[in-house]
C-alpha cells in the first residue's frame, strides 16, 4: 500500500501554480526515496483528496512528471515511478596550460555570433535566457513610469557610479551573498562584461598574465584579447572550480597581475566552488597582493534553497573585485551590470568615466523599481525551477542522441551545459553542418586561449521547451553521429 503524502504545505512558494507545487512535492518524495523506481503512485482521485485540490490539478501534475520523465502512465494501471536512465559522467578535471597564451578568439567569436543571430536559428549556443522567461511586460511598465515621473532625470547623464537607487538594492541584495556592500562600494556598468574589463584595465598592463579557469567564458578571453594581456589557464574541476594546489604553485613561479574567476557556477562548466576553498583562495591571493576579479553573474541563479556565498564575503582588504548584473535574470536587452572593485574603486571610476561617462539612466530607474517592489525575488524563485527542469531535459536529450562516450556537465545552477563528445567529433565542424539545420551550437575552442575542448560544445538551455527544441537536440545528436563516423 503506497505511504500517504503529507498535507502541509511549508515548503509551498505562493506564487508557484499549484499543479507544479503538487508535482514538486511528489517529486521531492521520489527524490527522498518514499516511492522508489517501477512503485506505483496514488490514484489521481485520492492524491486529490489527499493534498486537497482538484482532480484536474493532479491531471496536470502527473502529466509535469511525465513530461520530466519522472513518472510513466501504464494504462488501465495508473501512474508509476520511472527508473531514472543512467547518467553520462561528468567531464575530466582540465589540466593546466604548460604557459600563458594571448588569446586569439574573436573572429571565431563574431561568426558564432553572427550565425546565431539570424531569425531562422535556434539559438543554441548563445547562453541568453528566452525573452519568455522575463518580466517583459512588467519591465516595460516601470521604464514607461520612471521615464513620466522623472521626465527631465531620465533624460540626463546619471552620476558616474551609477543611480543611487539601485545601488543601494544592489547593496541590500548583496547579503544573500554573504557581504555587507554600501551604496558607495557599487558601480554600475553596460552590463558585467563590461565590468570586467574595467576591472581589467585597473589592475593590469599591457603584457600582463592573468589567470583563468579551464575551459573559460569566451567573452572573458575577447576582453583579454582587446587589452593585450595573455590568459594562463590553470586546472578546473567540473564540479568545484580551479584547483588551488595547482593555482599555488602557478603564482609562485611565474608573475602573475590577477586572476579573472566565477567560483558560482562558472561558464560553462557550470562548477560551485565550496566556500572554505573561496576562503582559501582569497588568502592566497591576498598574501599575494594579487587581484580577484570574481564574476558572479550566476550566483543569483542557484538550485540551491539558499544562494551560494560570493568570494567576495571572504575580502578583508578589499582585494576582490566583485562583478555581475541583471542580464541573465530579468533584462539582457538593459545592459545593466555593476562591480564592487574594493581597494580599486578609484580606478574603476576614472576609467569609466572616460569610456562610457555613465550608465544608461532609465532603465536603472525601471530596474531599480523592479527590485524595491520583490519583482526580482518573484522572478529569481520561477526562474530557478524553470532552468534546473530544463537542464535535466536537455542533459536526458543529449543522453539519449549523441554518441557513446559523450559526458556531461551536471551545473548546479546557471543555464548552461558543457557537452564533452568522443576525440573524434570535430565541434566546429559540427557547428557548421547544424547550422545547415538551423541550429547554432558553440564550439568548445571558443573557450580556451591554446585552442583546446575541440570536441566540446556549450549549450544554452534557457529555451522553452517545444517539440522544435526537442527534435533539434536530436538532429543535432545525428550530425555528431555522422561527423564521429566521417572523422573515425
Amino acid at each position: 500500500m503506497a505511504p500517504k503524502l503529507p498535507l502541509d504545505g511549508a515548503d509551498m512558494a505562493p506564487d508557484e501554480p499549484l499543479y507544479r507545487q503538487v508535482a514538486r512535492r511528489i517529486e521531492s518524495m521520489i527524490d527522498g526515496g518514499t516511492f522508489t523506481p517501477g512503485e506505483r503512485l496514488p490514484s489521481v482521485r485520492k492524491l486529490s483528496r489527499q493534498f486537497s485540490v482538484s482532480v484536474t490539478t493532479v491531471v496536470e501534475a502527473y502529466r509535469l512528471l511525465e513530461d520530466r520523465q519522472r513518472l510513466e502512465a501504464r494504462p488501465q494501471s495508473g501512474h508509476y515511478v520511472r527508473t531514472p536512465p543512467p547518467r553520462a559522467p561528468i567531464p575530466a578535471r582540465t589540466p593546466s596550460a604548460d604557459a600563458p597564451e594571448t588569446p586569439e578568439v574573436s573572429d571565431l567569436a563574431l561568426r558564432f555570433l553572427h550565425a546565431a543571430q539570424q531569425p531562422d536559428v535556434l539559438p543554441l549556443g548563445s547562453a541568453v535566457p528566452h525573452p519568455d522567461f522575463l518580466p517583459v511586460a512588467r519591465l516595460n511598465r516601470l521604464l514607461v513610469q520612471a521615464v513620466r515621473r522623472h521626465p527631465s532625470g531620465s533624460q540626463s547623464y546619471d552620476h558616474v557610479a551609477g543611480l543611487e537607487s539601485l545601488r543601494v538594492q544592489v547593496g541590500r541584495r548583496s547579503l544573500d551573498a554573504g557581504c555587507s556592500l554600501s551604496p558607495e562600494e557599487i558601480v554600475t556598468t553596460s552590463g558585467a562584461q563590461a565590468a570586467v574589463h574595467l576591472c581589467l584595465r585597473a589592475v593590469t598592463r599591457p603584457g600582463d598574465t592573468v589567470v583563468v579557469e579551464t575551459p573559460t567564458y569566451y567573452g572573458l578571453l575577447e576582453a583579454l584579447e582587446s587589452l593585450h594581456l595573455e590568459a594562463l589557464e590553470v586546472a578546473t574541476d567540473p564540479r568545484t572550480g580551479i584547483l588551488l594546489d595547482e593555482l599555488e604553485t602557478v603564482l609562485d613561479e611565474r608573475p602573475v597581475a590577477a586572476c579573472v574567476l566565477s567560483p558560482n557556477y562558472g561558464n560553462p562548466l557550470g562548477h560551485c566552488m565550496p566556500d572554505e576553498n573561496k576562503e582559501r583562495l582569497v588568502g592566497l591571493l591576498s598574501a599575494r597582493s594579487i587581484p580577484l576579479i570574481e564574476d558572479d553573474i550566476y550566483g543569483e541563479l542557484t538550485f540551491d534553497p539558499v544562494r551560494p556565498r560570493a568570494a567576495k564575503a571572504f575580502d578583508r582588504d578589499g582585494n576582490v573585485l566583485l562583478c555581475s548584473s541583471f542580464s541573465k535574470s530579468v533584462a539582457p536587452g538593459y545592459r545593466i551590470g555593476w562591480t564592487s572593485p574594493g581597494r580599486f574603486r578609484t580606478q574603476v571610476l576614472k576609467l569609466k568615466f572616460s569610456s562610457s561617462v555613465a550608465t544608461a539612466t532609465p532603465t536603472q530607474m525601471a530596474l531599480a523599481a523592479f527590485l524595491a517592489d520583490g519583482g526580482f525575488d518573484r522572478t529569481l524563485r520561477r526562474l530557478r525551477r524553470e532552468y534546473r527542469d530544463l537542464i535535466a531535459r536537455t542533459a536526458a536529450a543529449v543522453a539519449a542522441s549523441f554518441p557513446a562516450g559523450t559526458r556531461m556537465s551536471q551545473p548546479g545552477g546557471g543555464h548552461v551545459l558543457w557537452v564533452e563528445m568522443p576525440t573524434s567529433i570535430d565541434s566546429v565542424v559540427l557547428h557548421e553542418r547544424a547550422l545547415e539545420h538551423g541550429v547554432s551550437i558553440a564550439p568548445g575552442i571558443l573557450f580556451s586561449a591554446t585552442g583546446r575542448y575541440r570536441n566540446c560544445i556549450r549549450l544554452n538551455c534557457a529555451l522553452p521547451w517545444t517539440p522544435a527544441l526537442e527534435q533539434a537536440l536530436a538532429t543535432l545528436g545525428r550530425c555528431a553521429h555522422d561527423v564521429a563516423n566521417e572523422g573515425a
